[in-house]
């Protein structure tokens, strides 16, 4: 038996540019619900803001301020506030908002919605 040691002739891939990855991204991206209003929301700034300004508004507290803390309606809104922060990181990740003020210790990230993410909205 005779094995070839020819190795097939390679084709080197195509690459995005870096600045065209958010966009080639956003393309094929699709968003929740509480994705698309927190994107929504932070594109309707007129300045960048920090994302979980707008948690309260997307899933406000539905339980009195004096609920226990293991009231189970409190429990479901931690965990979508949660939530949240886990769909600001993927849309950040996204390349759909961009940090333009590094938190300093007193407030979060404050943060933009990229061409890309306005493209997503549209």
């Amino acid at each position: 038996m005779v094995v070839s040691t020819v190795r097939p002739k390679t084709t080197t891939p195509t690459l995005l540019p870096q600045e065209s990855l958010p966009a080639a991204y956003a393309a094929v991206m699709t968003l929740n619900a509480d994705a698309r209003e927190l994107l929504g929301l932070i594109a309707g700034s007129p300045e960048p803001v920090a994302p979980s300004t707008y948690f309260h508004t997307i899933h406000p507290p539905n339980f009195d301020a004096s609920a226990a803390e293991d009231d189970p309606r409190r429990e479901v809104w931690v965990e979508k506030q949660i939530g949240l922060y886990g769909e600001m990181l993927k849309l950040h990740e996204g390349g759909l908002i961009r940090i333009v003020h590094p938190s300093n210790g007193e407030r979060g990230d404050l943060m933009e919605v990229t061409e890309a993410g306005h493209a997503v909205l549209a």
